[in-house]
């Protein structure tokens, strides 16, 4: 997307000042729904403006208990799953995150909850930094054109577009040498539609160094390797498809940027939109290679659905304009799961247009960390602190008291001094001790942030 750079207009592809145009302006504003029934649906749009692509799967209530439930517990053992039992946190994201845990299961899926205790403070003394004045009035711009029809987005100057000024200011900040590309900002707002504003920052860091690093630097050199990935994993999952393409001499980047840099959320109906980020979020970049094969695949890949496309400019308006079909929940799900193109796919492919690209551009200007595929990788670089699984003392002793060997309460001396006042007496007037509490689920030395919404069981209920 394009990193607008005051008044500069669009530039030539292949450059961020090209990829603004028409896929990032504005839908409307706030004043285009005034007046109107204001009527929102589950997801918070008015008017079900993101629901196309026919009837939302609705997972009974019983189901949605249990899963939760579920990922409560892998939540407050999160370290131990991802040891263990990493395929299994796969397939329960493959089924959907129950909607009210999602953002804080993002946070975990992608390290962010950990880059935020890591880094404690940090969003703040950003929050209250001025920033760059040219980053800041281009963000300004931009505000309005991020989901104007959700509720958190649609009042200008509105807490939604509050945060959201302040998260993509804060990586500006974070990260002066890339500054500020418009394709951040949808990221950002879908990540502030699920959790408070800090939590929001440090997520969008790790999907901009961990999943898709490069992706938002100055000559989008990453996006244009990915988009010739893509091309040549098409040419095996769609012949057809591929060779259309190949003829109208349609380049990747074409319709395959904003899909990947903007991780399909403006692509997709939105609970398609969130089934594809729970997977992402988990299994990383080959979630997005895998979408965009599919509705490749299912757009251009027989001899049928090509007979209304037969020029460059029929196949570009094919793309921009999905069938709703191949865009519903449980079709694409499905289809995302059973495709066939793995990591090592990926990573094969990579090294080979590596290799052309630099036959025939030179190397790299951006040279970005390699990526890391998914949330075991992610927590593997950067392992979660092991505090969590220290079991937890239900009685606090005084110094030198150790508990009497179970199975042996019978054996003991009556009369052992002191031991009945131990026992019977209140904890907390031992040594001075404060009175012991429970710890609340998933309890974490979090820095709390100043948002709306910014407690910790908000992060178990932000929708």
């Amino acid at each position: 997307m394009a990193k607008s750079r005051g008044a500069n207009g669009l530039g030539a592809p292949g450059s961020r000042e090209s990829l603004a145009g028409d896929e990032l302006s504005s839908l409307g504003s706030d004043s285009e729904i005034d007046g109107g029934e204001r009527r929102v649906d589950k997801f918070g749009f008015f008017g079900g403006s993101q629901s196309a692509g026919g009837a939302l799967e609705e997972v009974p209530l019983d189901v949605l208990r249990q899963r939760e439930s579920k990922w409560l517990d892998m939540l407050n053992s999160w370290d131990k799953w991802m040891a263990k039992k990493h395929k299994k946190i796969r397939l329960r994201c493959q089924k959907g995150i129950p909607p009210s845990l999602r953002g804080r299961a993002w946070q975990y899926l992608s390290g962010g909850k950990v880059k935020l205790e890591q880094n404690a403070g940090t969003f703040d003394e950003l929050d209250i930094s001025l920033g760059d004045p040219k980053w800041r009035d281009v963000i300004e711009r931009d505000l309005h054109r991020q989901f104007p029809f959700h509720e958190m987005f649609v009042s200008r100057g509105g807490h939604g577009q509050q945060d959201l000024f302040r998260v993509l200011k804060a990586y500006t900040l974070y990260r002066p040498e890339e500054g500020y590309c418009q394709a951040q900002a949808p990221i950002a707002a879908v990540l502030l539609m699920h959790m408070p504003a800090e939590q929001a920052f440090w997520c969008l860091v790790q999907i901009c160094e961990k999943y898709l690093p490069g992706y938002y630097s100055e000559k989008l050199e990453a996006i244009q390797l990915d988009g010739e990935i893509l091309f040549s994993l098409l040419h095996r999952v769609a012949p057809v498809a591929h060779k259309h393409l190949s003829k109208q001499k349609i380049d990747p980047i074409l319709y395959m940027t904003e899909w990947f840099m903007c991780a399909f959320s403006r692509t997709l109906p939105w609970s398609s939109v969130l089934r594809v980020w729970d997977m992402f979020f988990c299994e990383g970049v080959k979630i997005l290679f895998r979408v965009g094969l599919v509705l490749l695949k299912h757009t251009l890949g027989s001899s049928d659905k090509l007979k209304t496309c037969q020029g460059q400019y029929e196949t570009m308006e094919r793309l921009r304009a999905l069938s709703p079909s191949i865009m519903q929940e449980a079709f694409l799900v499905q289809e995302i799961i059973e495709l066939p193109v793995t990591e090592r796919h990926i990573e094969r492919e990579h090294l080979i247009q590596l290799k052309k690209w630099k036959e025939t551009h030179g190397e790299l200007q951006c040279q970005s960390l390699p990526r890391l595929h998914g949330a075991k990788a992610i927590n593997d670089s950067e392992p979660h602190s092991h505090k969590a699984l220290e079991p937890a003392p239900s009685i606090i002793l005084p110094p030198g008291q150790a508990l009497s060997p179970k199975g042996r309460k019978g054996k003991e001396k009556k009369g052992a001094p002191g031991k009945d006042k131990l026992a019977n007496g209140p904890i907390s007037e031992m040594n001075g001790a404060e009175p012991w509490t429970l710890p609340g689920p998933g309890a974490s030395p979090h820095h709390q942030s100043k948002e709306s919404l910014s407690s910790r069981e908000s992060e178990d209920t932000y929708l």
